[in-house]
């Protein structure tokens, strides 16, 4: 049986009173009611559904399949008796950024010719996908004035159920998707278009409509980001108390508040580069020591140390530096830490090592992964070993091979 759907008789029906129909489980295992009748709208037509209450028990969701409202609660309701309270500040947002919607289409496709292919509304912005590659600031800018313009003049917003022959005979924005059951939402003498969501009664209740900002999609669309009525209200209250906030931090007034950004970002990338320096040279004079250092080997010298606090990246430039100043070197760095032992094992340009299948030798003994090349590898596993340990068993290594190149 078809749910009644109070909505459209009266989108501003808060209450109401129904029979139960049915309780059911859908394939998801949720629980559902349908109602003979309801106020509660379903997700459709880019606008998500109402939530609220039905005899205390808080609705989530709201689904229509097949003709008839499901309403989807944590427990099953028995009584036959139903009584339904909505969420209105919630429904009568979603009114508001809808409405608000048809009239933002309407004045981009009235100015410019750009239509609009889809419609999002979002718990915080809503969109629209309009069918054009690029949109300049001052196209947007007289949209958005000729959008409020319509709502300052507080026109009435219609709804009408109509044939097909009916339809065919106004001014349609877009195409219809349905041939049955009809329905219209008129701003007369600027937007006719087919709609089955909830709507305020007149453009002023909208209140205000704000551009936010834009961004190329696929398909070379692209994607209006705004909002209207009261989400306008709250995102101007939040982005001043953001900018009061900024203007305090950077002791700059709001005007210059781009400025004062910049001049950061440029001061903290100088003494980025500064930093990438002064490591250069800390880890050239470290290269230089650890060179100094290497122990005598029978066949090669060896360079090894562990460290705690030193990331991947500088530990392989460490082990290159190492390398270029040792002749006949080897090199393995560790780093244990949380509970991970991690290296680099590299080796100088005269001696003949293939580093990377040493390493790949040894891995299974960390449970280990990792890879290189026959110059330099890294790995990392579980610390099955100590770092002495591991070292040791990678000295073996090393020497089995070189005792068979010798």
């Amino acid at each position: 049986m078809a749910t009644e759907k109070l909505y459209y008789e009266d989108p501003y029906i808060r209450n109401f009173h129904a029979q139960l129909v049915e309780n059911g489980v859908d394939e998801n295992g949720r629980h559902y009611v349908v109602l003979d009748k309801t106020a509660f709208y379903a997700t459709g037509g880019g606008q998500p559904n109402d939530t609220g209450m039905i005899n205390n028990v808080p609705v989530y969701d709201v689904e229509e399949v097949d003709g008839e409202i499901r309403h989807f609660i944590q427990t099953p309701i028995e009584e036959k008796e139903c009584s339904g309270e909505i969420d209105w500040e919630r429904r009568f947002d979603h009114m508001q950024q809808h409405a608000g919607q048809h009239i933002l289409s309407a004045a981009f496709e009235e100015m410019y010719g750009y239509k609009t292919v889809s419609f999002h509304l979002g718990e915080e912005t809503c969109s629209i996908d309009l069918e054009v590659q690029a949109l300049g600031v001052e196209e947007a800018s007289r949209v958005e004035e000729r959008a409020n313009a319509i709502l300052l003049e507080n026109r009435p917003i219609e709804v009408k159920w109509v044939t097909t022959e009916e339809a065919s005979r106004l001014p349609l924005r877009k195409a219809l998707s349905v041939t049955d059951n009809i329905r219209l939402v008129i701003i007369p003498e600027f937007d006719y278009n087919g709609c089955g969501g909830t709507h305020p009664s007149t453009t002023g209740q909208v209140s205000t409509i704000n551009i936010l900002h834009w961004e190329k999609q696929k398909k070379n669309y692209l994607r209006i980001y705004f909002v209207c009525g009261n989400r306008a209200r709250k995102q101007l209250h939040e982005k001043h108390r953001v900018i009061q906030q900024l203007t305090g931090l950077l002791n700059a007034p709001q005007d210059k508040l781009a400025d004062a950004a910049i001049r950061i970002l440029d001061e903290q990338k100088d003494l980025k580069k500064e930093m990438s320096a002064l490591k250069f040279t800390l880890l050239e004079e470290e290269a230089n020591r650890l060179a100094e250092q290497a122990e005598e080997k029978k066949h090669y010298r060896f360079v090894e140390k562990i460290f705690t606090d030193k990331p991947m990246g500088e530990l392989q430039q460490l082990a290159k530096n190492v390398t270029e100043k040792t002749s006949r070197g080897v090199v393995l760095f560790m780093s244990h830490k949380d509970d991970r032992l991690q290296f680099v094992c590299a080796r100088s340009k005269d001696i003949d090592i293939r580093i990377n299948e040493v390493v790949k030798a040894l891995l299974p003994v960390i449970n280990g992964k990792g890879g290189g090349s026959p110059m330099i590898a890294q790995g990392g596993g579980d610390p099955l070993l100590s770092p002495e340990a591991f070292a040791e068993k990678l000295v073996e290594a090393i020497e089995n091979v070189l005792a068979e190149t010798v």
